[in-house]
């Protein structure tokens, strides 16, 4: 079994700032390329940004320079710092990875989503 579990979301004020925290846990043999995506109601889940397990980053347009992306390979953590946010960044946050346990294929794997909340 293998989790994805996301934190740190929350109301902020325009402006402000947020850092979000992804944990995997389970039987993990390695981690592959790690994610956060974002959904509105209905709305389809969009790329933020992702990293690869050397650490290439990549972002949305609507993102670049404000978000950044990064992680803990030890502790099989993905963050997200959410800088100079803005109402449209409300959304639900998704957590996603390529994982592999043991001698398997990798799969993917979502969190349960943390809800970000950006007033004007």
């Amino acid at each position: 079994q293998v989790q994805l579990v996301e934190s740190g979301g929350g109301l902020v004020q325009a402006g402000g700032s947020l850092r979000l925290s992804c944990v995997a846990s389970g039987s993990i043999w390695s981690i592959g390329n790690m994610a956060w995506y974002r959904q509105t109601p209905g709305k389809q889940r969009d790329l933020v940004a992702s990293i690869t397990r050397g650490g290439r980053t990549n972002y949305a347009d609507s993102v670049q320079s404000r978000f950044t992306v990064s992680r803990d390979n030890a502790k099989k953590t993905v963050f997200l710092q959410m800088d100079s946010l803005k109402p449209e960044d409300t959304a639900v946050y998704y957590c996603n990875a390529d994982i592999q346990r043991g001698a398997y294929a990798p799969n993917n794997y979502w969190g349960q989503g943390t809800q970000v909340t950006v007033s004007s």
